[in-house]
C-alpha cells in the first residue's frame, strides 16, 4: 500500500497529502511507476536443459509422474468396484436375525427373556442369552441351544438364574452350529 503521506520514505511520493498521482508522473494511469523496482513485473526465472537436468525437471520425468499418478488412481477405483460389486452381490445376505421381544423380572435371582430368531427352516440356532444390573454388569448368562424349527421366524423364552437382581434381560449373540 502506497503512503500519501508527506513524511513518506519512499522515493517519489507526494509532497501533499492528495491521493493523486505526483507532478510529472508519465505512464499508465494506474498508479505504478515503471522506474520502480517494486512495480516492475517479475520474470520468469531462466530454464535451459542444464538446470532442468540438474534438478530432475525433464519431459519425460513429468510424462512419468503422470502416468504413475493415473495408474494408481485407476487401480483403487477398479478395487473400489470390485468390492462394491463383491458386497452386493455375494449371495450370502442375512442368514440369521434375531430381535429382543422384552423379559420379565420373576424375583431377585431369576429372570425370563423372550427373542424371536428368524432363520431358514429346518436349520438348529444357538445362541447366548445375558441379563444385566443398573451398571450394566452381567449377572446371569446361558447359552441355549434351538432345535430346527418348521418356520422361517420362531418366539422363545429363556429363564435365567442370576447372581443378584437384573434390570434386564436380552440375546448377546446367536450363531448357526
Amino acid at each position: 500500500m502506497r503512503s500519501t503521506s508527506a513524511d513518506s520514505s519512499w522515493p517519489g511520493a507526494p509532497a501533499t497529502g492528495s491521493p493523486s498521482e505526483p507532478e510529472g508522473a508519465t505512464g499508465p494511469d494506474d498508479g505504478r511507476n515503471p522506474d520502480d523496482p517494486v512495480d516492475r513485473p517479475v520474470a520468469a526465472p531462466p530454464s535451459s536443459p542444464r538446470l532442468d537436468a540438474r534438478y530432475g525437471r525433464s519431459p519425460n520425468r513429468r510424462r512419468r509422474r503422470g502416468v504413475i499418478a493415473i495408474v494408481t488412481a485407476a487401480s483403487f477405483v477398479v478395487v473400489f468396484a470390485a468390492w462394491v460389486v463383491f458386497a452386493a452381490f455375494d449371495g450370502t445376505g442375512s442368514k440369521l436375525e434375531t430381535s429382543d421381544l422384552g423379559y420379565v423380572v420373576t424375583d431377585a435371582r431369576d429372570i425370563d427373556v423372550r427373542y424371536s430368531v428368524s432363520v431358514e427352516p429346518g436349520t438348529a440356532v444357538s445362541c447366548a442369552v445375558q441379563a444385566q444390573n443398573t451398571t450394566f454388569a452381567i449377572v446371569g448368562w446361558k447359552v441355549v441351544h434351538l432345535p430346527a424349527a418348521t418356520q422361517r421366524s420362531t418366539t422363545y423364552t429363556t429363564s435365567l438364574k442370576t447372581s443378584e437382581r437384573a434390570v434386564t434381560g436380552l440375546i448377546y449373540r446367536c450363531w448357526l452350529p
